[in-house]
């Protein structure tokens, strides 16, 4: 690499910067979310203190569950999901698609129903993968944003020809662009792997509709349900008549042992041709899962095994856990949870570079400066105050903190027209840290007496320790001359 042309290494420099800038918002919003999406399971316990947490539900649990559901629905029952207890979400869950109104019920160990609280978990997970747009368009820019990810990382290695060779040097206490640009260029070194997996896997899961459309326009005319068809279970035989409820436990004890169950989902519970897909978790395999469709007259008219699935089909099923590190234990999470933040200062910093090499060329741009500072404490502001919300007031959808968190989100920018890029960074840091410590106090007090779980306790001191530790940063900092360092520092 240090025999590439100086000119070409200039070139693509700029086309570094270029892309890096036009994409520099959504990337920063797609890397901070998806950080808090791989602890999506995690935050579900968290918003539910008061649930009692159960390491396995029974066949007749399961089945008291999914009656009380279809009696307490209005309308007819659609389709009922079921979601097994797992080490990381110990409870069972059921998603209710009714012909009046969905629901989120969690049952307990006798298979009484209680609402679910999932307004931020849903909130996360929806703001990473549709950026609170309309799905389509979010899920489309989302995945345009992976591929600028992508092409970033690719010409930033094209970019830096000695960037391997000086994967170990750091220059500290000199020239802030220096060593910015140096921590920027490490990290990118030393989390290339997982860069390079998370851009790839979300540009693949976020263009799903285009890589699915092309070939359903080229082979189907159109019709690209035959396309999503070869990797979804078909509809059951249909049968309108009425009929009790599906009974789940004669179908739970025919399940084959090759994985545990992990989800199981209900087709017209009240229907004579209700049916039901038991979905087994296989640790062995990426791909892991297994699945077993049964009507109510006991027959399989669906069957997939993940050893004899094809390479298409274990790539496809692959992206998901290996875009958000849902294929380990507590270690692995945590590891995407700390690679994810390196990725965000990625975002952060290529940004602050060009704005400090501008400002060092005497072309200063300090409005940007003050929009980017906007932007970057915008987001986490916004998100602690949702993420209150949801835990101060009563059961909410997630749809009612997209109001909450965007208008935080144009406060912070409408700040940028009176406040200096330094201010508006010091004033979001103060907010980010003062809501964490209230974050976690407040909900540590709500659910005192409710339960005794570590992973609860654990989230609300991770809390309290960022937020005091963003508060003791800021009391102790010194001012620094105002000529010395960037002036949203």
């Amino acid at each position: 690499m240090a025999r590439i042309p100086a000119a070409f290494v200039q070139a693509v420099l700029k086309g570094h910067s270029a892309l890096g800038l036009a994409f520099a918002a959504a990337i920063y919003v797609v890397c901070l979310s998806g950080t808090l999406a791989v602890f999506v399971h995690e935050f579900a316990v968290w918003e539910n203190p008061a649930v009692e947490q159960v390491s396995q539900a029974s066949p007749e649990t399961v089945q008291r569950a999914l009656e009380n559901a279809v009696a307490q629905s209005q309308g007819e029952v659609h389709h009922v999901r079921i979601a097994m207890p797992t080490a990381d979400q110990p409870f069972v869950s059921l998603y209710v698609d009714a012909e009046a109104e969905q629901a989120s019920l969690v049952a307990d160990a006798e298979g009484n129903l209680a609402p679910l609280r999932n307004a931020w978990s849903d909130f996360i997970i929806r703001l990473h993968i549709f950026l609170h747009l309309p799905s389509a368009w979010g899920i489309f820019i989302v995945g345009m944003t992976g591929v600028a990810l992508l092409s970033s990382l690719i010409s930033g290695l094209c970019a830096h020809p000695r960037i391997l060779r000086d994967a170990f040097h750091l220059r500290v206490g000199g020239s802030r662009r220096l060593q910015e640009a140096d921590l920027h260029n490490r990290i990118g070194v030393w989390a290339l792997p997982f860069h390079l997996v998370v851009s790839l896997t979300g540009a693949f899961l976020g263009l799903t509709t285009i890589i699915v459309g092309v070939p359903g326009m080229a082979m189907f005319d159109g019709d690209t349900g035959r396309i999503y068809a070869l990797f979804t279970p078909p509809e059951p035989p249909e049968n309108t008549a009425e009929a009790p409820v599906l009974d789940l436990r004669p179908m739970l004890a025919r399940l084959p042992d090759e994985g545990a169950l992990e989800r199981i989902t209900v087709e017209h519970p009240t229907e004579a041709g209700a049916a039901a897909v038991f979905d087994l978790y296989d640790e062995q395999a990426l791909a892991g899962v297994t699945s077993v469709g049964i009507t109510r007259g006991g027959e399989v008219y669906y069957e997939k095994k993940i050893v004899e699935a094809s390479l298409g089909e274990r790539v496809f099923g692959a992206l998901g856990p290996l875009h958000f590190g849902w294929f380990g234990r507590g270690i692995v999470k945590i590891a995407y949870g700390l690679l994810g933040l390196g990725l965000t200062y990625l975002a952060v910093g290529g940004v602050k570079i060009w704005l400090v090499r501008r400002r060092d060329k005497g072309r200063p741009a300090p409005g940007w400066e003050r929009v980017w500072a906007a932007v970057v404490w915008g987001q986490p502001v916004g998100l602690a105050v949702a993420a209150l919300c949801a835990i101060l007031l009563p059961v909410w959808p997630y749809t009612a903190l997209i109001p909450v968190w965007g208008a935080v989100c144009l406060a912070a920018l409408a700040a940028a027209g009176a406040l200096s890029a330094r201010s508006l960074a010091r004033c979001g840091k103060a907010a980010t840290g003062a809501l964490l410590l209230v974050l976690g106090v407040a909900h540590a007090i709500l659910m005192a007496g409710f339960s005794a779980a570590l992973l609860i306790w654990a989230i609300d001191a991770v809390l309290v320790a960022a937020g005091g530790g963003f508060l003791l940063y800021l009391a102790k900092r010194p001012q620094r001359n105002r000529g010395a360092t960037p002036p949203w520092s």
